[in-house]
């Protein structure tokens, strides 16, 4: 049974960064997608970066290109979400999702487990 930790969430001001973790168990690390999403207060929970297995593919959305960057070390079994030139609206639950196969891939519908969701606030 799949298991994930995240860590490195919390409290930064607006212009700041943080590094989220994801920690996964249970599953060979190595032959899985990850991605990350958010959720905001009454918002839906929406696509952020996805990396392939590999580490050789990632996608991001719009609006943290150029922000944000995914990347994986497989022999920790351990994905990463570095965040830069935080804004007041990326405040939200930041969730790390894991998905059976290996390519990348965006759809909320394309992840089979999810993390319990880590809270990041960036204040103005």
């Amino acid at each position: 049974q799949v298991q994930t930790v995240e860590s490195g969430g919390g409290l930064v001001q607006a212009g700041g960064s943080m590094r989220l973790s994801c920690a996964v168990s249970g599953r060979t690390f190595s032959a899985i997608r990850m991605g990350w999403f958010r959720q905001a207060p009454g918002k839906e929970r929406e696509f952020l970066a996805s990396i392939s297995a590999s580490g050789d593919t990632t996608y991001y959305t719009e609006s943290v290109k150029g922000r944000f960057t995914i990347s994986r070390d497989n022999a920790k079994n351990t994905v990463y979400l570095q965040m830069n030139s935080l804004k007041p609206e990326d405040t939200a639950d930041y969730y790390c999702a894991v998905g059976w196969s290996r390519d990348a891939k965006m759809k909320l519908s394309e992840y089979d487990y999810w993390g319990q969701g880590i809270q990041v606030t960036v204040s103005s």
